[in-house]
């Protein structure tokens, strides 16, 4: 019998949120959906400036073009250097990515740790397609390793209905002791597996990505409720807590609604909540969560130049890293229009969900290069001055092999030694969709995703 390897004691992003959020905002209002709205398609063209800055240009700016070639030679690094951590950081034979592994290491061998992570995954797959876009390694070892991840999840790799365990031995694939398994991650893996299916036009990926979307038996999920469970144990069954307002959870619900075999209704689309949030000039919908519910469920999803009856997602997006920026600055902790970003990570003292506004966590002047970074399509200007400055003052400890570091203090002279899967995960999706929509472009293809928008009444400006 094969014994489960034992789980970090480190807690985990969703778990932390959920401990460190307090109440949930009140349900749905009707002021939600009347949030003003900036048309999409100026949103991903035009430049976002910064508050009092001069008026923009007369006509869209496609952002590539608001990019100097020294913001592209800083993007192109960034992504160079996740994408190797995706490459070497997973088990060749699995294919699994591991949760976090040490930075600063001039060996690229497989890491200590050994807690792989479906997210971290899915994310990773996702980045080998960026790297064969790029060039960064050859086309035939890309899709070996594709080929190979893919079997193992759908043949080998532990699961149940479908869904796949959160945390892993990256060598066996057993799941580790009390990990659950879960709906989000599984949901952040299968966003990997199908812009795999669709950028690499393989038969043999698209007959193992197809199989694995289409075991998932969502409606388990459900647990006969309105909203999806964030999970189930083998030994207590399903998680209480479920995906029941606004946050990360957008690719799960499109998912399930986008099923071939397994879907559930469109109508559980209006089955979760939007609290409108007002923090100073901006008003937009949250809860109360950290960053990165902004922006995970856009990695993939194209929501720009679309609205469904409630709002438009990416300009929410927007104006919550505007909010966040602002709720940075004037905590009056050290941030600054070069130094600001705080989101789920690593701190000094372990892991947290931290972030604002309002203020969750013990917000201690720590910087999070992954907060900006994940919304670099959102506040283009913004983030690529911030995150070219923290490489520029303090690249010499928080930049590694796999580029930043996952969390930093320079006051407190504390530069965590690793790097996190799915923060560099975000990050490259991010820069990559920044510069060339790629990500965007290649995972909509599928056709599941766009009928499974089109189900939940998604529509371009000008249609109806």
């Amino acid at each position: 019998m094969t014994v489960r390897p034992r789980a970090s004691n480190k807690i985990t992003r969703r778990s932390a949120t959920k401990l460190l959020g307090g109440a949930l905002l009140s349900n749905l209002v009707a002021s939600a959906s009347a949030l003003a709205q900036t048309p999409a398609a100026a949103a991903r063209q035009a430049p976002v400036l910064p508050a009092g800055a001069p008026t923009a240009p007369a006509a869209p700016v496609p952002y590539h073009r608001l990019l100097s070639d020294e913001d592209l030679a800083f993007l192109d690094d960034m992504e160079h250097a996740a994408c190797l951590f995706f490459f070497e950081q997973a088990d060749p034979a699995t294919g699994q990515v591991l949760d976090r592994a040490t930075n600063k290491t001039s060996t690229g061998e497989l890491d200590r740790h050994f807690a792989s992570s479906i997210a971290a995954t899915g994310f990773g797959l996702t980045a080998l397609c960026i790297a064969d876009r790029r060039g960064y390694f050859k086309t035939d070892d890309l899709k070996s390793r594709v080929i190979a991840t893919l079997d193992f999840h759908l043949n080998k790799m532990p699961s149940e209905h479908g869904f796949f365990y959160h945390f892993n031995d990256v060598k066996t694939g057993q799941p580790l002791i009390n990990v659950e398994v879960s709906s989000i991650d599984t949901s952040i893996l299968l966003c990997g597996i199908l812009t795999c299916r669709t950028h690499f036009n393989d038969p043999h990926i698209t007959d193992l990505a197809t199989q694995i979307y289409n075991r998932v038996e969502w409606p388990w999920m459900l647990n006969g409720g309105k909203t999806f469970s964030m999970g189930w144990r083998p030994d207590t069954g399903f998680i209480s807590t479920r995906w029941d307002h606004y946050s990360e959870l957008m690719m799960l619900y499109l998912l399930a609604i986008g099923s071939r075999t397994h879907p559930v209704s469109p109508e559980t689309w209006s089955a979760w909540t939007r609290p409108p949030v007002t923090f100073g000039p901006f008003s937009y919908i949250s809860g109360r969560d950290p960053l990165f519910i902004h922006q995970f469920s856009h990695a993939w999803f194209d929501f720009a130049d679309k609205r469904d009856a409630y709002a438009n997602y990416f300009t929410n997006s927007i104006t919550a890293t505007r909010a966040h920026k602002a709720f940075c600055l004037g905590l009056k902790r050290g941030y600054t229009d070069d130094y600001w970003g705080v989101s789920a990570s690593d701190w000094e003292h372990g892991y947290t969900a931290w972030g604002g506004p309002p203020l969750m966590g013990p917000v201690d002047g720590s910087v999070v290069p992954c907060a900006a970074a994940g919304s670099l399509p959102f506040l283009p200007i913004d983030c690529i001055r911030v995150l070219r400055a923290l490489r520029a003052d303090f690249g010499k400890d928080a930049w590694g092999r796999y580029g930043f570091c996952d969390a930093f203090h320079p006051d407190l002279k504390w530069y965590d030694p690793d790097v996190l899967g799915i923060d560099l995960g975000i990050s490259v999706l991010m820069a990559e969709n920044l510069r060339t929509a790629f990500v965007w472009d290649t995972f909509m293809k599928n056709p599941e995703p766009v009928a499974a928008m089109k189900a939940c009444g998604f529509h371009s400006r000008g249609q109806r």
